[in-house]
Order: structure tokens, then C-alpha cells, then sequence
């Protein structure tokens, strides 16, 4: 089970993760709270493990800006959280050779089908906008053709079934491992213990 943290903003995040070793983490450059410049990403970069695959979190975002941070290598995927169709997907990949994750905002087992033939590499199920804690119902996402991450309102206490239920090539957390609105190393390292040695 593959395992992204999203969401760091903090120079110590970067440490945290760097010792937990997730999968991936995000680097959020859509208007939120947990937003970055890209300026920091850029210095954090070299300090981030190269295990660790960085991807960035863009709405609605110029197709130039997204391939060049991918094309400088200072992130290695893309994830899409806006109304990004497929012309857009399909023109962003034209623009670089890294790989795209479209996010879905799932009310409906119907969303999800909409988005099966998707020219995206992985699919990512939110409950909404991302970074709301709230989850959505798993039963909902059935066979899904595509590889996706499961996000929205994961925790320490519902992940093994969140698992279960959506059977996810990776899951995605955020608020879920902060305490107080920032990332909490404890939370982080007992995540990723749990997910690769239980």
C-alpha cells in the first residue's frame, strides 16, 4: 500500500517525512491554507529524501506553470483538483513525460465512471475539495479501471477500513495527521508504521 502525506508547508515537515518515509508528499500550490510558494519548494526539494516522490496540488492552473515546475524536476507528478478536462490532461502531457493525477470530487458512484477513461495516469476520490477531513462513502467506489488514491477525512482510526472498502493503489492524508492545523511528526510516523508493518 503506497502512502502520501499532502500538504507540508513547514521546513520541519520535510524532516518529518524524511524519517517516516512515505511514498509521496504534496507540495500544495493551490489557494488553501496549507499553500506554498514556489520558491519554497524549490529549496525544500534537495532536502527531500529521494525516496520520496513530490508531487504538486494545482486549481485551475496554467498548463506552462504546472510543466515547468515538473519539467525542473521540482516536482515528478501533478495532481489536478480543479474543473481540469480531458483537452487540458491531454495537453498538459504533451507538455511533459511526468505523470497526472486527476482528482474527483465523488457524490455519486457516477463521477467516478465519468473519469474511468480519463488520459490521467491515476485518479484521485475526495470527498470535495480536498483538505476538508471529511470522507465520502467507500461502498460507492467499486471496480475502478485505473489506479487512484484514496483521500478525504483519513485517519489512524479509519484507514484499515477505508482500505478494505475502496481497495486504493495509494492513500492520501492530510488533516489527518496534524494536530492543531500543523503536521504532526507522531501522527506521521504511526501512519506509515501501521501501514507497512500491520
Amino acid at each position: 500500500m503506497k502512502i502520501k502525506i499532502c500538504g507540508l508547508f513547514q521546513n520541519c515537515d520535510i524532516d518529518f517525512v524524511n524519517e517516516a518515509k512515505p511514498d509521496f508528499i504534496g507540495f500544495v500550490f493551490a489557494k488553501s491554507r496549507r499553500q506554498i510558494p514556489v520558491e519554497w519548494a524549490k529549496a525544500m526539494r534537495p532536502k527531500l529524501s529521494p525516496e520520496i516522490t513530490p508531487v504538486g496540488v494545482f486549481v485551475n492552473e496554467s498548463l506552462t506553470k504546472i510543466a515547468e515546475l515538473l519539467n525542473d524536476n521540482i516536482i515528478e507528478m501533478a495532481q489536478l483538483h480543479g474543473n481540469e478536462g480531458e483537452t487540458y490532461i491531454r495537453e498538459l502531457k504533451t507538455l511533459t513525460s511526468k505523470p497526472i493525477i486527476k482528482a474527483i470530487h465523488v457524490k455519486t458512484h457516477v463521477d467516478i465512471e465519468a473519469m474511468q477513461d480519463s488520459a490521467a495516469d491515476f485518479l484521485l476520490l475526495d470527498h470535495g475539495a480536498g483538505g476538508t477531513g471529511q470522507t465520502f462513502d467507500w461502498s460507492m467506489v467499486g471496480e475502478v479501471k485505473k489506479p487512484f488514491f484514496l483521500a478525504g477525512g483519513l485517519k489512524a482510526d479509519n484507514i484499515e477500513q477505508a482500505i478494505r472498502a475502496a481497495k486504493p493503489f495509494a492513500v492520501d492524508l492530510s488533516s489527518g495527521v496534524e494536530t492543531d492545523g500543523k503536521k504532526d511528526k507522531a501522527k506521521i510516523l504511526e501512519i506509515v508504521r501501521r501501514m507497512r508493518y500491520e
